[in-house]
C-alpha cells in the first residue's frame, strides 16, 4: 500500500508546473540519475520529485562526520540505541536543509533546459511555494521509507527506488526494441539485422548482468568458529560454527552514493548560472561521455564514478562489520579463531580478510557498473538506455536478493500463518 501512494505521489505534476517531458530524455545523465533515485518520480516532476535523493545524500554527510570528525557525533555512535536515535534525528534535520537546497537547484536547471515552464509569475513567493511542496513531498516519502522498514520487509528507501525502477524496465526495454529494430526494420537488411543484433546484445547483456550480481551477492568467505562451553568444571569445545562475510557487504549502496555524489556538480552549478550550469568542465562528471584532454578522448566521468564505487564499498563494509567490535565479542562470549589469539590479533585477522574480500566485492561493482557505459560509448552508439539500465540493475538484484533473504528467515522462524498475520 506504501508503494502504491507512492506511485500515485509520483504521478502528480508539481502546481502551476507544465513539463516538456522530450526534453528529459534529451538531457544529460544527471537527470536520468536524479530520476532513478527517486523512483521515477522526476520525470513527471511531481510532488515526490526529490524522492530519497536528499535523506541519501544526508546520511552519506553525517556518516562521514561520524569517523572522528566531530567527537560529538563519534561518541553518540557508540552510546547503543539512544546514540542511533539522536544520529538519525540529525540526519532528518539535515535532510530538510539538503531538500530545499537541491528543490531549487532542481527548478533553476530544469528552468535553464527548457524542461520545465512557470505557469504564473516567476517571483520570490512562488518559488517559495513549489519549493515548499517539493520538500514536503521529500519528507513523506522518506516517511514512507521509515515506515517500510520498520513495519514491512527490507530497507525502506532501497525499497522505493527499487519499485520505481522496475516499474521503468517495460518500457525501457520497448525503447530500446523501438530504436534498434522497428526503426531499422524498413531500412535494409544489413540496418535491420544489425538493430536486431544491438537489442540482442542489449537484452543479453542484463541478463548477464542479472546472474553476474546475484552470483557476486550470495558469495561468502567462511571463517571458521569456535565457542567454548564449561560442562562438569572442565572446558570442552563445543561444535565448531563459521563467520560468514559476504563478498560484497555494501550491498547497492556504494552505487546509489557515488551516483548522489555525481549529480551534486551540476546541481550546484545551477545556482550560479545558465552559463555556469552548460560549462565544458561539467562533462567530467557525465559517466557516459568522453572528455577531450590534449587530443586524447578520456571518460573521466566514468574513472570517477568507478573510484567513488571503490571508496564507499570500502566506507560501508567497514561500517557493516566493525572488526575491533566483532573480536571483542569473541573474547566475551568464549569464541575464537583456531590458531588466532583472541582480541587485537583477531581483530587485525578479520580486517584482513574483509578487506581482501570487500576488493574483489569492489571490483565486481566497478565491472557491472563500467560494462554498460562501455558498451554504450563502443557498440551502442552513446544512446544512454544502456547505461542507465546497468545502475538500475544492480540495485533491483541487490534489493530484491535482500528481500528474499529476510522473507526466508521470516518463513523458518515462523510457520507462514504466523508471518503473514504478523504483517
Amino acid at each position: 500500500m506504501i508503494l502504491f501512494v507512492f506511485r500515485i505521489g509520483a504521478a502528480i505534476t508539481a502546481p502551476g508546473i507544465t513539463v516538456n517531458s522530450d526534453v528529459l530524455d534529451q538531457s544529460n545523465n544527471v537527470f536520468a540519475l536524479m530520476n532513478l533515485l527517486g523512483g521515477g518520480a522526476l520525470q513527471n516532476f511531481s510532488i515526490f520529485a526529490l524522492g530519497v535523493s536528499p535523506y541519501i545524500t544526508a546520511q552519506i554527510i553525517i556518516q562521514l562526520l561520524s569517523m572522528d570528525v566531530l567527537p560529538a557525533l563519534s561518541e553518540l555512535t557508540k552510546q547503543g540505541q539512544y546514540g542511533r536515535k539522536k544520529i538519525e534525528m540529525a540526519t532528518r534535520y539535515l535532510t530538510l536543509m539538503l531538500a530545499a537546497v537541491q528543490a531549487y537547484g532542481i527548478i533553476q536547471t530544469a528552468q535553464n533546459t527548457s524542461w520545465i515552464t512557470f505557469n504564473f509569475e516567476e517571483n520570490f513567493l512562488n518559488y517559495a511555494y513549489v519549493v515548499s511542496i517539493m520538500v514536503a513531498g521529500a519528507m513523506l516519502v522518506m516517511w514512507l521509507g521509515d515506515q517500510i522498514t520498520s513495519k514491512g520487509i527490507g530497507n525502506g528507501i532501497s525499497v522505493i527506488i527499487f519499485a520505481g525502477i522496475v516499474a521503468s524496465l517495460p518500457n525501457q526495454i520497448y525503447t530500446g526494441f523501438s530504436e534498434w529494430v522497428l526503426a531499422s526494420w524498413n531500412t535494409g537488411s544489413k540496418e535491420a539485422m544489425r538493430g536486431v543484433f544491438q537489442f540482442v546484445l542489449y537484452i543479453a547483456c542484463l541478463i548477464a548482468i542479472v546472474a553476474f550480481v546475484i552470483y557476486i551477492e550470495l558469495a561468502r568467505r567462511k571463517i571458521p568458529v569456535q565457542h567454548a562451553t564449561r560442562s562438569g568444571g572442565s572446558e570442552k569445545l563445543s561444535k565448531a560454527s563459521f563467520l560468514p562475510i559476504k563478498i560484497n557487504s555494501a550491498g547497492v549502496i556504494p552505487v546509489i552514493f557515488a551516483s548522489s555524489i555525481m549529480m551534486a556538480p551540476s546541481v550546484i552549478a545551477s545556482f550560479i548560472s545558465e552559463d555556469a550550469m552548460n560549462a565544458s568542465w561539467l562533462q567530467i562528471f557525465q559517466y557516459n561521455q568522453l572528455v577531450n584532454t590534449g587530443g586524447v578522448m578520456i571518460p573521466w566521468g566514468l574513472i570517477i564514478y568507478l573510484v567513488l564505487i571503490l571508496l564507499f564499498t570500502y566506507f560501508y563494509a567497514n561500517l557493516q562489520i566493525n572488526p575491533d567490535r566483532l573480536a571483542e565479542n569473541f573474547q566475551k562470549n568464549g569464541s575464537y579463531i583456531p590458531g588466532i589469539r583472541p582480541g587485537v590479533e583477531t581483530a587485525n585477522y578479520v580486517k584482513k580478510v574483509l578487506n581482501r574480500v570487500t576488493f574483489i566485492g569492489a571490483i565486481s561493482l566497478m565491472f557491472i557498473a563500467a560494462l554498460p557505459v562501455v558498451l554504450t560509448l563502443t557498440v551502442f552508439n552513446e544512446d544512454p538506455t544502456l547505461a542507465i539500465g546497468g545502475t538500475g540493475l544492480i540495485i533491483v538484484v541487490g534489493v530484491a536478493l535482500e528481500l528474499n533473504n529476510q522473507i526466508n528467515g521470516l518463513i523458518a522462524g515462523k510457520s507462514y500463518d504466523e508471518v503473514i498475520g504478523g504483517m
